[in-house]
C-alpha cells in the first residue's frame, strides 16, 4: 500500500512564496518521476512541473522562473517552491508520483488528495 500526499498549502498573498511537499509512504522502493499538477477554479488540471528520477526537471512555461521542483530520495519527498505568486496561480495543486511499490521495483503511478493554494490580498 503506498499513499501520497500533499501539504504546504495556505492563503498567500500576491507576490508571497509557499513551499508544497509531496511525501510518499507505505511500501515504497523508490521514486521514480513525478509530476505536480494544479486546477484552478472552474478549468481543468494543468500539468505545472516534472522531475525526473537523475533530478532533471521541466516547468510549464507559465511558471518558468518562478517555480521550482526539487527532490530528497533517502525521503521520498519532493518540493514545489512557489515564488512571485499571482491570483492565477490560485488552484488545488496535486502530487503525481510513480512509485516503484515492490521489490521487483514495479511501478504505479499514485495520486495525492491535492492542497489548496490561494493567492488573495
Amino acid at each position: 500500500q503506498v499513499q501520497v500526499v500533499e501539504s504546504g498549502g495556505g492563503l498567500v498573498q500576491p507576490g508571497g512564496s509557499l513551499r508544497l511537499s509531496c511525501a510518499a509512504s507505505g511500501t515504497v522502493f523508490g521514486i521514480d518521476h513525478v509530476n505536480w499538477y494544479r486546477q484552478p477554479p472552474g478549468k481543468q488540471r494543468e500539468l505545472v512541473a516534472t522531475i525526473d528520477s537523475d533530478g532533471g526537471s521541466d516547468y510549464s512555461d507559465f511558471v518558468k522562473g518562478r517555480f521550482t521542483i526539487s527532490r530528497i530520495n533517502a525521503d521520498n519527498t519532493v518540493y514545489l517552491q512557489m515564488n512571485s505568486l499571482t491570483p492565477e496561480d490560485t488552484a488545488v495543486y496535486y502530487c503525481n508520483a510513480y512509485v516503484a511499490y515492490d521489490r521487483s521495483l514495479r511501478i504505479l503511478d499514485y495520486w495525492g488528495q491535492g492542497t489548496q493554494v490561494t493567492v488573495s490580498s
